[in-house]
């Protein structure tokens, strides 16, 4: 089966802007959408009924949530100990493949990417544990992938103060992290030549959303892209993710 995954952080909740975001989703026309910030169910329900989707969830002050026009047989919200988030697990019917929603914590700075560090520990310790078979990491990481810079120069004043408070340089770790446990970014595998930001969405200069999978299961993935047509730059301040596998 082929299955269409987007990732999609909708900020704030969504509120206001159903119809854009629900614009977006109607144009790639996924199967499966994994949201970041879905705070808000009541916006999620919306959003999934103006684009067909058949299930959907969210939980009141989780980050993660998701809709599906595929039946999904099982969705499930942990959250390790000093997480900022949940992290949600969904498993479509009839597939041995599990799709690991991330939003690891937000702010660039050296002591927050510790926390991303630690979250992701958790959920990769997590699905060990679990001894799952194929599966996929995806959503807001919140951090820079190796050989990634960051202009500080178009954060937000306030943010800009945080990096230069942690030190002035910080050691991005996660990804590193995901892909030294024997993961892939897909997106960079797939497109080596492309850039691939995804924040912000009207002037994207960072790439701060992933798609990981197992080595073993590259052979199952067949494209992964960054949606930047209209308009998605006006829904949210995130350009979504889209991947097609074989699950």
């Amino acid at each position: 089966m082929k299955l269409r995954v987007l990732s999609y952080n909708i900020r704030y909740g969504g509120s206001g802007r159903e119809a854009a975001l629900a614009a977006v989703v109607n144009t790639v026309q996924p199967d499966l959408v994994v949201f970041q910030e879905a705070t808000k169910p009541a916006v999620i329900e919306r959003v999934a009924g103006e684009t067909g989707m058949a299930q959907c969830g969210s939980k009141r002050g989780e980050s993660l949530g998701f809709m599906s026009r595929v039946p999904v047989a099982h969705v499930e919200w942990r959250k390790p100990r000093l997480s900022r988030h949940a992290f949600i697990e969904i498993v479509p019917a009839e597939s041995a493949w599990r799709i690991f929603g991330v939003h690891l914590s937000a702010v660039h700075a050296a002591w927050t990417e510790r926390r991303r560090l630690y979250e992701l520990r958790a959920l990769l310790g997590a699905i060990a544990q679990r001894q799952v078979g194929p599966h996929a990491l995806v959503g807001d990481f919140n951090t820079l992938a190796p050989g990634a810079v960051l202009d500080v120069a178009k954060l937000p004043h306030r943010l800009r103060a945080l990096v230069w408070l942690s030190g002035g340089q910080i050691r991005w770790r996660t990804i590193q992290t995901v892909l030294d446990a024997g993961y892939v970014d897909v997106f960079r595998h797939l497109q080596p030549d492309l850039v691939g930001n995804t924040f912000s969405a009207r002037d994207p200069h960072i790439r701060l959303d992933y798609l990981f999978l197992p080595a073993g299961c590259m052979p199952n993935v067949y494209s992964c892209t960054v949606v930047s047509t209209p308009p998605a730059p006006d829904a949210s301040d995130h350009l979504p993710l889209m991947a097609q596998l074989d699950v």
